[in-house]
């Protein structure tokens, strides 16, 4: 059995989409439960009309994409744990895929689809996740034409959470005080901060390409939003995970590469998603100690070392 979990807010509009694409899946033994995030567009009551058999887990107040997604996977049971954005359409064969690679390979626990942009259905979103070790996540074949490139079963850093497929155990025994994912990040690079702890404790990605899923992106969540949280959390997650040889070795390039960003934002300085980024450096600094105190002895630091990148800065 597999739990689909569709977190939601204010995506009354992009739902239908989602869900029509679920329901011509060539694999049925799953259940959806969408987790909505205090939305005022209607959402849970256009849910229960429509969609009666869609378990709805709704939340009267705005508490932040990551408290949704965890309270979604405490309230839910079956082995594979699926995340799956309200912004997306999925491929027919797309579940059977991603299921069928953790079910064929037990070494993995996590899985990553193959996401390409749904307004243009042959460019590349990701193939799975990438990270440098200063601390910039990044996505495989972004922008690029769909060529075949990315076509071959692989290992990577760790899978987008817009669609990916966990086994629960490995994310029981990734959580910490109850939570699998962090809190404190409230959105955005909460799948960057699971795929390090992962690879901290041995755990590895299989990247599915034939299991495809269209985005739409920032569709819920962008712009201003997702700058000022990138900003901050770039820093948070990289001082919270990164095991000390790294930081060592690799504290100029991380500085360098915060300075660059915040020179590009001085440089746009006018525009509100520019200033948003530079507030979430500063929240980011400001909360240092708080994501230093989170940071615990890491056992296996070559595991996470072997799966960075490690090309020119900025690359």
């Amino acid at each position: 059995m597999i739990d689909i979990l569709i977190p939601n807010y204010n995506g009354r509009q992009l739902l239908p989409t989602c869900l029509d694409a679920l329901a011509q899946q060539t694999r049925q033994d799953f259940r959806i439960t969408v987790v909505d995030d205090g939305s005022t567009d209607g959402s849970v009551e256009f849910l229960r009309q429509a969609y009666p058999h869609v378990n709805v887990l709704p939340f009267t107040e705005n508490r932040g994409l990551v408290v949704a997604v965890n309270r979604a996977i405490a309230q839910t049971t079956a082995p594979f744990v699926v995340l799956l954005n309200n912004d997306t359409e999925a491929e027919s064969e797309w579940l059977t895929a991603l299921i069928g690679a953790l079910e064929r390979w037990p070494q993995y626990a996590f899985a990553a689809s193959k996401l390409r942009l749904f307004d243009e259905r042959s460019a590349l979103h990701a193939a799975g996740d990438t990270y440098t070790a200063w601390g910039i996540p990044g996505n495989r074949g972004v922008w690029q034409e769909d060529c075949g490139q990315y076509d071959a079963v692989s290992e990577v850093f760790g899978p987008c959470a817009g669609a990916a497929a966990y086994r629960r155990a490995a994310l029981q025994a990734l959580a910490v005080d109850g939570q699998v994912l962090d809190e404190a990040l409230f959105m955005y690079c909460e799948d960057v901060d699971l795929n390090l702890r992962a690879h901290l404790a041995g755990l590895r990605t299989v990247f599915v390409p034939s299991a495809v899923v269209y985005h739409r992106l920032s569709a819920t969540a962008g712009g201003s939003l997702a700058s000022y949280y990138c900003g901050r959390n770039f820093i948070a997650v990289w001082v919270k995970n990164m095991p000390a040889p790294i930081i060592r070795r690799y504290w100029p390039h991380f500085v360098l590469a915060q300075l660059g960003i915040a020179v590009d934002a001085l440089r746009n300085i006018r525009g509100e998603a520019a200033r948003a980024r530079l507030r979430g450096q500063l929240r980011g600094l400001r909360d240092l100690p708080q994501f230093m105190r989170k940071r615990r002895r890491t056992l296996q630091p070559e595991l996470l070392t072997s799966s960075l990148h490690y090309g020119r800065r900025g690359a």
